[in-house]
């Protein structure tokens, strides 16, 4: 028996519904009335088999994995495991080499091996970069001691001070060689 898709009321009229079920409430609803031609509505008919609830296509009941823990508990022969998204990198390459090893079918990742080894080259390649750009900020470093220290702003106003009054002596000693003169 293939599944009926339960859409929305007019979700076909306006994409900004989305395709999401929300029970039909209008007085003069169509739908609400499951008049035929119109959208099917939810009901206790179109409920899947006892024993096929909560399987996977491969017949398998799906568990959830956060931890490592949790792998664990897992029976082979009756159970499949989906990795959680809120679980950390590190941690679901951990899981998913455990499962390799213990031949635990995982259900969200198409092929766990090509994953696995996409993820460690994109690993170390972010490696690289981060030492390349720990080299560069060395040697920027490097470069920054080698050369000569500018003047801060400080330094800038008291020479500017000592400045003025050498100029000053100057202007001192011309007017007073020209009054002898």
């Amino acid at each position: 028996m293939k599944k009926i898709k339960f859409i929305r009321q007019d979700a076909h009229k306006k994409s900004r519904l989305g395709n999401k079920w929300r029970r039909p409430k209008g007085l003069h609803s169509k739908m609400r009335l499951s008049f035929k031609g119109y959208n099917k509505s939810v009901s206790i008919g179109y409920g899947s088999p006892k024993n096929t609830r909560g399987l996977d296509k491969s017949g398998l009941k799906l568990i959830m994995i956060k931890s490592l823990k949790e792998l664990e508990k897992i029976n082979v022969k009756e159970e499949c495991i989906a990795v959680a998204k809120t679980i950390g990198l590190k941690k679901k390459i951990e899981v998913l080499k455990q499962a390799i090893k213990k031949g635990i079918k995982v259900v969200n990742v198409k092929d766990v091996n090509k994953f696995l080894k996409e993820v460690e080259e994109k690993i170390k390649k972010t490696k690289e970069e981060k030492e390349k750009l720990k080299k560069e900020k060395e040697v920027k470093k490097k470069e920054r001691e080698k050369a000569p220290k500018k003047k801060t702003i400080e330094e800038k106003v008291e020479k500017t001070d000592e400045e003025k009054k050498e100029e000053e002596k100057k202007e001192r000693d011309r007017v007073l060689t020209k009054k002898t003169e």
